[in-house]
């Protein structure tokens, strides 16, 4: 075992929720009148391949709680750079007592697949249907099976793949709360560590 040197060891900051980046999620979910709500979550990701599959994770004193359980049904959509603002507003104002879609100025659109809008501004959207409830804590995690993935014309690349650079997601940095963008390509997964074997 290789002793470090005291300068070169890592300093302790706890257990907190520290990773880097975390995405920045636009949950959107209707209400038990039909209303559409939308909110901002940093607590998710892609979960499993087969079924292709997304987790998010929220507080149970949020709207979209109950209104996912409700439905059964949400969508992710991928908050981008050009609309940060609204992006963060979302995750401060709650859709109990206002219209979050009509404050922020963003369009609901309801999906043709599953009980749930999405606003129409975000890029790339994510159709989820709600395969399981997982309660952790202070959160509970929804797992949504994702039965389509819908995207702007604008964000595909020549290979008709997605594009990062031109959906330009906002990445939350949990240490400092802030939003970041992302850079350039540094080398292609699952090919530059042939170089070590």
């Amino acid at each position: 075992m290789t002793e470090l040197p005291r300068d070169k060891m890592k300093r302790s900051v706890g257990a907190k929720t520290l990773l880097f980046p975390t995405p920045v999620l636009m949950v959107g979910t209707y209400d038990q009148a039909g209303k559409p709500n939308l909110m901002n979550a940093a607590w998710g990701g892609i979960c499993c391949s087969q079924p292709p599959a997304v987790s998010v994770s929220l507080r149970s004193a949020t709207y979209s709680h109950a209104c996912i359980i409700e439905r059964k049904a949400f969508t992710v959509g991928i908050a981008c750079e050009s609309r940060m603002a609204e992006a963060d507003y979302v995750g401060i104002a709650s859709g109990r007592d206002r219209d979050k879609f009509a404050i922020a100025g963003l369009t609901p659109v309801r999906s043709e697949l599953v009980d749930a809008p999405y606003a129409a501004e975000f890029p790339v959207v994510l159709e989820c249907r709600l395969l399981h409830v997982v309660e952790i804590g202070l959160h509970t995690q929804f797992i949504g099976e994702i039965v389509d993935v819908k995207a702007d014309a604008a964000v595909f690349s020549d290979d008709g793949q997605l594009d990062i650079m031109k959906i330009k997601p906002l990445l939350y940095d949990t240490s400092h709360r802030g939003y970041h963008g992302v850079g350039p390509l540094l080398g292609k997964a699952f090919s530059v560590g042939k170089v070590k074997g």
